[in-house]
């Protein structure tokens, strides 16, 4: 991942470059931001007061905004005890949880803070997150809302607080192992050793980053903290519908992870398919057309309706190997090759094997499901090639 750095004149000091190397043991605060222009000088404020004194740190800003953001806080900076930096995303790839992986890969600092640039993540609290860790030799330290002392006070109404509910529940149960000993899996305020982040297996989308470090990178030994979820310092959340769905499609993308998982959601996928094609071999046959025709006309909705399904549920992280029409081409090709393999695989079990109609069907069914699975994530959906390309364009400030 390259940079572009520029350095002010007054940092040419010996004494303030060498500040600028974490002591071992030190302390990076990543804190992605989105048009937070009106909440970072009160942020950069609360950690000058609460964390230097105790503990080294640098503070590494990764910044998507479209506002003057990076120019508030290089200006604030000046007047920070501490190294600041602002990494500037020209494509916000991978969203929030994109920039917080920036963030680690910059990181230089044995301990991670990651918190959000609102306010709403008290920064007094880094060096309990940081003392816990060392303390319980722990590789990921969350700042819970869900344990004693622990509260959800910042989330303004109901909504937030039943979504936020809902979502905690619904990644436990898909997660049970995987995030036992997290009581608040969607917390963005967390401490994690460098050590610990595995950066080339994370794949980042949207905005909930904890619950892809605990899955993907499974550090060693977890431990809480409570904390107050405190009220925005300034303007409003960016929790949006939009960034709902994303969850969803990041839950969904972590759940199939596994070659397992995957094959049960293409079946799961292809049995919805039967609703299309039912719906549509009615209209069909009710306008006249033959049954055969129609059955033929009919599936292809089904097709049309799988493959949307697989290409936004499935296979989202895998669709740029190959062109849209291309792919199009290959799973409608696979998807009616099941029609034309079935029938000979049928006769071929009732003649050479004996076997009922009924049972010879539904193995042929089997058989035939699991040849199209296979095919379409060879076939369509190669594997990701591993990239060293940072994807984007981005800009790195020293601030302070």
């Amino acid at each position: 991942m390259s940079y572009e750095s520029t350095v002010p004149e007054e940092l040419g000091d010996p004494a303030v470059s060498g500040a600028e190397v974490p002591e071992p043991g030190a302390v990076t605060i990543v804190v992605p931001t989105f048009n937070e222009s009106a909440n970072v000088r009160e942020l950069l404020q609360q950690i000058t007061e609460s964390v230097p004194t105790r503990l080294p740190c640098e503070v590494v800003f990764v910044d998507d905004s479209t506002d003057d953001t990076p120019a508030v806080i290089h200006e604030t900076a000046k007047d920070c005890p501490f190294p600041v930096t602002v990494l500037h995303r020209e494509e916000p790839v991978g969203g929030l949880g994109g920039a917080v992986v920036e963030g680690m890969k910059a990181a230089g600092s044995d301990w991670i803070v990651v918190m959000d640039g609102d306010c709403q993540h008290p920064p007094s609290l880094v060096p309990e997150l940081v003392a816990t860790g060392e303390r319980a030799n722990a590789g990921l330290v969350v700042a819970s809302r869900y344990i004693k002392g622990g509260s959800r006070a910042g989330l303004a109404g109901g909504y937030r607080i039943a979504v936020s509910r809902g979502a905690t529940w619904l990644t436990k149960t898909l997660f049970p192992r995987r995030l036992r000993g997290i009581s608040d899996p969607m917390s963005g305020f967390f401490a994690i050793r460098r050590s610990a982040v595995t950066a080339e297996v994370l794949q980042p989308l949207g905005y909930k980053i904890l619950l892809e470090l605990a899955v993907r990178s499974r550090p060693r030994g977890v431990t809480e903290v409570p904390f107050v979820f405190q009220d925005r310092f300034a303007g409003e959340s960016k929790s949006t519908a939009q960034e709902g769905f994303r969850f969803l499609r990041h839950l969904v993308g972590l759940r199939t992870a596994s070659p397992v998982a995957r094959l049960v959601v293409f079946g799961l996928i292809g049995a919805t398919g039967f609703v299309p094609n039912l719906l549509g071999l009615y209209a069909l046959t009710a306008a006249g057309l033959h049954y055969v025709p129609a059955e033929i006309l009919a599936n292809q909705l089904g097709v049309a309706w799988n493959f949307l399904l697989i290409e936004h549920l499935l296979f989202r992280e895998r669709r740029k190997h190959r062109h849209w029409w291309d792919r199009v081409g290959r799973f409608a090709l696979l998807a009616n090759a099941d029609l034309v393999l079935r029938i000979p695989l049928i006769a071929l079990f009732v003649d050479r094997f004996g076997m009922g109609a009924l049972s010879a069907t539904a193995l042929a069914l089997v058989t035939t499901f699991v040849l199209r699975f296979a095919g379409t994530e060879a076939l369509v959906y190669l594997p990701r090639r591993n990239s060293k390309s940072a994807g984007g364009s981005r800009t790195a400030r020293r601030a302070a």
